[in-house]
């Protein structure tokens, strides 16, 4: 309960961004007022008991704004040879959908029929964050969810092995900044990585070069040890930086140092501007947490969906 509290308490801190079209702060207020306690409090329990759920629900929050707006799409299930998102390539390894069901399940007796799926899961990534040790911020609420999930669309979601002018790009098409990309890749602080994510910079990385020349050379080791060539582990990888539990600005500090597992976080020096983030970032957690806090409420915002789904697997 001192969690929920918290979490409660501490949402004030960020929520100087414009709210998208039709989101408000106080949206349940007289609808379902005993919302976000519920949320934290399923949030809560579920990452007590697992702790790869925060980066799971981070992620998957993710994965589904990337995709026709955050309108819980991510969420739906395939019906026959119609394949949804949660079975496009990127998201096979996604998780944790169980957390959802269960919030919606308990939102559903205290006020049913009122809140969205795509809402239960921007609170979600929110608490996840900040029972992590991260920042806390007021999420904007009354997005509807989607109908449409096609696995087909999950090829546009930022891949890890782009190069910075294909992350600008992703971006930039869903109204996101140069700070926005390099503060929500802070978010690879949390979870855990297979090594299909960044085999291509320890094996075979070009002509010239086994091993991406800009990893750090024992790290690169490290990495060749747990996913060799040949005789992977089924399940092998690691975890995306050495605090991978806890919501820091170490993943900054590892770029820095050629640490990084993805192509996609070294190519994050790859200009000034976003250089020059990353610095800002690994310098001051500080500036790292309200950079942060502020993109989740842009990207939160990006909007999508028709209905307010009974069942957030299905549609009505």
């Amino acid at each position: 309960m001192a969690v929920i509290i918290a979490v409660m308490s501490s949402i004030i801190l960020f929520s100087a961004v414009p709210l998208g079209h039709s989101l408000s702060l106080n949206h349940y207020e007289k609808t379902c007022p005993d919302l976000e306690f519920i949320v934290a409090k399923v949030v809560g329990k579920a990452a007590s008991k697992d702790k790869t759920v925060p980066a799971a629900l981070l992620r998957m929050h993710f994965h589904d704004c990337f995709i026709r707006g955050c309108d819980a799409s991510v969420l739906l299930k395939s019906k026959g040879n119609k394949k949804a998102e949660k079975d496009g390539p990127p998201n096979i390894s996604l998780h944790a959908f169980y957390v959802i069901d269960n919030v919606k399940s308990e939102v559903e007796k205290s006020c049913p029929g009122v809140v969205s799926c795509a809402d239960i899961l921007a609170l979600a990534a929110r608490d996840a964050v900040f029972l992590s040790g991260g920042p806390a911020w007021d999420v904007p609420k009354g997005r509807k969810d989607g109908r449409t999930s096609l696995a087909s669309e999950t090829r546009q979601l930022p891949a890890p092995t782009f190069n910075i002018s294909q992350l600008l790009q992703s971006f930039s098409q869903r109204g996101l900044s140069t700070e926005d990309l390099v503060a929500l890749s802070g978010g690879h602080t949390l979870g855990f990585s297979h090594c299909s994510s960044f085999q291509n910079r320890i094996h075979n990385f070009n002509a010239t070069h086994d091993v991406d020349p800009s990893l750090n050379p024992s790290f690169a080791g490290k990495l060749k040890s747990i996913c060799p060539l040949k005789n992977q582990a089924k399940k092998a990888g690691t975890t995306m930086d050495p605090s991978s539990a806890t919501f820091d600005n170490t993943y900054f500090k590892a770029i820095l140092q050629g640490k990084s597992l993805f192509s996609s976080d070294q190519a994050l020096l790859d200009t000034p501007k976003t250089k020059e983030l990353v610095t800002k970032f690994a310098t001051s957690k500080e500036a790292f947490f309200k950079s942060f806090a502020n993109s989740m409420i842009k990207m939160s915002s990006i909007n999508g969906g028709q209905e307010i789904r009974e069942n957030c697997r299905v549609v009505n």
